[in-house]
């Protein structure tokens, strides 16, 4: 039988940035271990801190605003309807230099904060 899933689970965001985490499927709301779905609300641009070597697998669709994603080589700015791909372990850090911004983010196997290491800064923190 199908499951509804009538509501998400809100998800502290990590650090002191102004970030809305709504977990439809995953670990926290569903009990799902394999993959994650959530909503992400940036409220104001912000440069996030420091980059995860992520330990999952992350698709993301971007619904409103720009998402800027710092790599090792360099940095891509993804707008709404468009969409990126970062693999586990590789170093991505994003951003919302232009302001407020939505996204799905659909992690597999399921987001945890514990697979995510800090590692460090962009160096490029600015729009191109």
């Amino acid at each position: 039988m199908p499951i509804h899933i009538p509501a998400p689970a809100r998800i502290p965001g990590v650090g002191t940035k102004p970030k809305v985490i709504e977990e439809y499927i995953g670990r926290k709301n569903s009990g799902e271990a394999r993959l994650s779905v959530a909503r992400m609300r940036i409220l104001r641009s912000f440069w996030v801190g420091a980059g995860p070597d992520a330990g999952f697998d992350e698709f993301t669709l971007v619904l409103s605003g720009a998402l800027y994603v710092c790599h090792r080589e360099g940095r891509l700015i993804v707008r709404e309807g468009e969409a990126v791909v970062a693999k586990a372990g590789e170093w991505v850090q994003y951003s919302t230099p232009e302001g407020e911004t939505e996204y799905v983010a659909i992690c597999l196997p399921a987001f945890s904060p514990t697979r995510c290491i800090a590692t460090r800064s962009c160096a490029a923190p600015g729009p191109e």
